[in-house]
């Protein structure tokens, strides 16, 4: 089956779905074959079902099975990639806020990860732990910094990860590098309130005209049609 699907997929289709579920981790259960392969098959069936159990299916078949087919790929991995990667930007505020004031306290990068990583309970903490682990086994910490670059799809956490291995490489000072992360991080946080905020009067709009507008409507013109239907 493995062949087969090399044979249907280029390598740069399977390089891209390998990053992808190396970047969701433990939040699927897939590696590229096995997702390939049931993408394949589920598809394949669907369209079996569809063919013999509907009368046009020969003519909708083909359209359906193509939808469920890029379907299944946003289902298992770019809806979770999304929601993976608003869970670690909405944690990054935390966890480098608690790195910056470690820092402060006069340990170096490495230390002061190490210390924050036991301290604070959260994914982002997690993947730094899988970083120190690298390094423990021989990696530099900028090394193992951009190792953990490719297990993040997140743009946001990664240009601060890149933030950092540039500002320990050219000696420059990490804690201005961090004061400016977190304010980034801060003040995105709070554009992302702005903008649900701002979108509450759509949906209060959406709710009016389903629900309150017939209702208005009914108590408004609800006396003409009893006479005229009496």
């Amino acid at each position: 089956m493995e062949s087969l699907i090399k044979k249907l997929y280029s390598k740069t289709t399977l390089d891209e779905l390998n990053h992808d579920l190396t970047c969701l981790g433990k939040d699927t259960k897939y590696n590229a074959t096995s997702f390939c392969k049931n993408r394949i098959l589920t598809s394949l069936i669907l369209f079996i079902i569809i063919v013999i159990f509907t009368k046009s299916g020969y003519v909708t078949a083909p359209f359906i099975t193509l939808i469920y087919y890029y379907l299944f790929y946003y289902i298992n991995i770019t809806r979770k990639l999304n929601k993976k990667n608003l869970r670690l930007e909405h944690e990054a505020l935390y966890f480098f806020e608690i790195l910056t004031l470690t820092l402060e306290s006069g340990r170096n990068l490495e230390n002061a990860l190490i210390v924050t990583c036991d301290n604070v309970d959260s994914e982002i903490a997690d993947e730094f732990q899988k970083t120190l682990e690298e390094t423990k086994l021989g990696k530099s910490l900028n090394e193992a910094l951009t190792d953990m670059q490719k297990r993040i799809s997140s743009g946001t956490i990664n240009n601060i990860i890149l933030n950092i291995i540039q500002t320990s490489e050219f000696g420059n000072s990490i804690l201005d590098t961090l004061y400016n992360q977190v304010d980034f991080l801060r003040e995105k946080q709070i554009l992302e309130i702005k903008k649900q905020i701002n979108k509450i009067p759509n949906k209060v709009s959406v709710i009016s005209v389903i629900f309150v507008v017939p209702l208005i409507l009914i108590l408004i013109l609800g006396p003409y049609l009893i006479n005229f239907l009496s």
